[in-house]
């Protein structure tokens, strides 16, 4: 187990406890440091508090980082569509229906019980459900997806998506025809107040989330769009366009509740990722094709045109 302690001085003062600690930590993920404080191992003047608790001149912040937990998470043997490889990261083609990581309900054949049977290096900053894993994409969208194999990976990686400077580009099928040819959803999105399953967009309590997007084809009732992302809020794509009118085909949660083409799950997929690799600074950028099925949907949607 290990500890950390400090005294709040005069510059650092009003600054949110988890940012102050992640400053103050930086081989820790701002996200490690949140679950710390949630779990009562961050205490401010031997009181445990909250992340958003604005630190006071002479606070005495103690921090004790539990020993890691042995992993529960078991190595499956499933295959994987790696696109890239080396020592520092692996980039893969998510299947759609895949679950990222190990969460209530999905404790197997995820892409990390995936990765565990493949690598024997992962990075450990997201905790033993969660290793290697720098971003999400949902269960039923598909694509391109980047995983950290060191923590060194992991902290620059992470860096680079906080910095916007990674690049992101989906590829949708929504419903109703778009008239504009671009445009740019600036809208902050928060949990539902109601549903915790869902995100909603929240002017008063939402974080910042911006979506760019472009018209690719049009037709009789549906549009397809490239969006890019800008920030990376859960589920902000499928929440934007359900918020300007045009929700994604085949996600009831923020759509029609009518299956669309029998297709099961949003017709979502991250089709371009582009970073700056984390040891050399090359910049590497993939592109993962759309899947059959989607791809079949827009030929008959063409030949009904």
């Amino acid at each position: 187990m290990e500890s950390f302690t400090c005294i709040v001085e005069e510059e650092q003062v009003n600054k949110r406890l988890d940012v102050f600690l992640a400053q103050q930590r930086p081989e820790l993920s701002r996200s490690h440091i949140q679950n710390l404080i949630e779990a009562g191992d961050v205490k401010v003047n031997d009181k445990p508090t909250k992340s958003n608790y604005k630190i006071r001149l002479a606070d005495q912040i103690a921090l004790v980082i539990p020993p890691p937990v042995t992993l529960d998470v078991l190595p499956q043997e499933i295959p994987l569509d790696i696109m890239y490889e080396d020592k520092h990261v692996v980039v893969i083609n998510k299947p759609r229906g895949m679950v990222v990581h190990p969460a209530a309900g999905n404790y197997d054949g995820t892409m990390v019980n995936a990765l565990l049977d493949h690598c024997d290096d992962l990075s450990g900053i997201n905790g033993v459900m969660r290793p290697g894993i720098v971003h999400r994409i949902d269960k039923d969208t598909s694509g391109v997806i980047m995983v950290a194999k060191s923590d060194q990976a992991h902290l620059s990686l992470a860096k680079q998506i906080k910095a916007r400077t990674v690049t992101r580009k989906y590829i949708a099928l929504v419903h109703g025809r778009i008239p504009e040819e671009r445009g740019i959803i600036d809208a902050p999105i928060a949990r539902h107040s109601v549903d915790r399953k869902k995100m909603t967009v929240d002017v008063l309590r939402g974080k910042e989330a911006i979506t760019k997007f472009r018209i690719l084809e049009r037709f009789a009732e549906y549009t397809l769009v490239e969006a890019r992302l800008k920030t990376g809020r859960t589920h902000q794509i499928r929440v934007h366009m359900a918020y300007i009118g045009y929700p994604v085909v085949g996600d009831p949660k923020y759509g029609p509740k009518k299956r669309h083409f029998d297709l099961r799950g949003q017709f979502l997929h991250a089709q371009v990722l582009g970073f700056n690799h984390p040891n050399t600074g090359e910049y590497l950028e993939f592109t993962a094709p759309l899947p059959k099925l989607l791809e079949g949907i827009l030929e008959l949607l063409r030949k009904r045109a």
